[in-house]
């Protein structure tokens, strides 16, 4: 092989390497204009799978699949007949990749029964799935079952009513429980939540009771100020003087809070990220409002006006990507930027009671026969 042939080669390896570190780069040959253009991707995935694709309100396909586009803003529009819809505009850069997972929520959710006891109150334990309910009969603890083969009963019961040496209103008591889910303050009793068919313990005195219960929410403060100590300086800051944090996303990168200051939240994250979430945030903070911060991505965003049960009324979903919010006598779940909001319950609801399950379906409180029972009791929804 002569030196002519060699340099052939080698230039053709150079020019078919040069086109494949392009296209990897996302940049395509424009037939139009004979020219080479840099493009960018968006891809696509969604739970269930299979919903359908509109951008700009043309349809391109089903999820999942990534799309090569030009640069330009698009209106992305996922559809799944039976679902709830969801949509979000992008903003499209060469060589970006823009990463879309969407939740669709059917429209027609199963409604199962837990309990048949008449619930007078139940209060969720921060796990995810217990929850303590108050009946006529007693104090019991629910525990929702990992697997559907599960071999032991869901409900045990922690106390009779007839234990108590006096009569109690389940629905007006105080209740406190232990930052780690052991024992629970019932009114002046003290009772284990690992032991079953138990005596009451009577704390002796109000300053005993007193002392314990502060100890119990120093506690909890000391592990919410845990969590808030891995995110940025700067941000812990602000959060440990003008916030009140309500709660921390599972996997504890977000974390839905209250202003209690106007106040501006400095940008932490210089220049952002580039694969950051599009949607435009909120850093001007107003007093009484929600939002919601991601330190990985230094992005806020408001959430709406507070109310005083905002700890019981907006909660966070099992994928830390959604909010579940009790509103209105309906049960919603919206995008954590506050996006694609929807309505995934409207059925009957007692409005004192909801919770998100550790595999992503609600329960509920409610009464199904209210003109011949006077109690409520527990359902699952099935959203997903």
């Amino acid at each position: 092989m002569n030196l002519l042939t060699k340099l052939i080669f080698f230039v053709i390896f150079i020019g078919v390497l040069a086109i494949v570190i392009l296209y990897a780069r996302g940049y395509r040959f424009n037939l139009d204009d004979r020219s080479l253009v840099s493009t960018g991707i968006i891809t696509l995935s969604s739970f269930p799978k299979n919903a359908k694709i509109y951008l700009n309100g043309e349809f391109k396909g089903l999820t999942d699949m990534n799309l090569n586009l030009t640069p330009g803003r698009y209106l992305v529009e996922l559809n799944k007949d039976g679902y709830t819809n969801w949509s979000k505009e992008v903003i499209l850069k060469g060589e970006l990749v823009v990463n879309i997972e969407a939740t669709l929520f059917p429209l027609n959710p199963s409604l199962s029964p837990l309990t048949n006891l008449g619930i007078i109150r139940a209060l969720p334990l921060d796990d995810n799935n217990r929850i303590m309910i108050f009946a006529n009969s007693g104090v019991y603890l629910f525990e929702l079952p990992k697997n559907v083969l599960a071999f032991f009963s869901p409900l045990k019961i922690i106390a009779r009513a007839e234990a108590f040496p006096e009569r109690i209103n389940w629905e007006k008591v105080d209740v406190h429980i232990s930052p780690d889910l052991k024992q629970v303050l019932v009114g002046d009793y003290l009772l284990s939540l690992e032991d079953e068919d138990q005596s009451p313990t009577l704390v002796s005195s109000s300053n005993s009771k007193e002392n314990l219960i502060s100890a119990w929410k120093e506690k909890k403060m000391t592990n919410l100020r845990k969590i808030l100590e891995t995110y940025p300086k700067e941000f812990f800051k602000i959060a440990s003087e003008s916030f009140r944090i309500i709660s921390f996303s599972p996997n504890d990168n977000k974390v839905l809070y209250e202003s209690l200051i106007d106040v501006n939240l400095p940008v932490i994250i210089n220049p952002p990220l580039i694969f950051a979430n599009q949607t435009p945030e909120t850093r001007t903070l107003k007093k009484n409002h929600l939002y919601v911060y991601d330190k990985k991505e230094d992005k806020n965003y408001l959430i709406g006006k507070a109310s005083p049960l905002d700890k019981e009324d907006t909660l966070w979903y099992f994928d830390s990507r959604h909010l579940v919010i009790n509103e209105d006598n309906k049960i919603t779940i919206v995008d954590y930027d506050n996006k694609n909001k929807r309505i995934v319950y409207s059925g009957p609801l007692e409005k004192n009671f909801f919770m998100s399950t550790a595999d992503g379906k609600i329960i509920i409180l409610a009464n199904l026969n209210p003109k011949a029972n006077p109690y409520p009791d527990l359902y699952l929804v099935g959203i997903r």
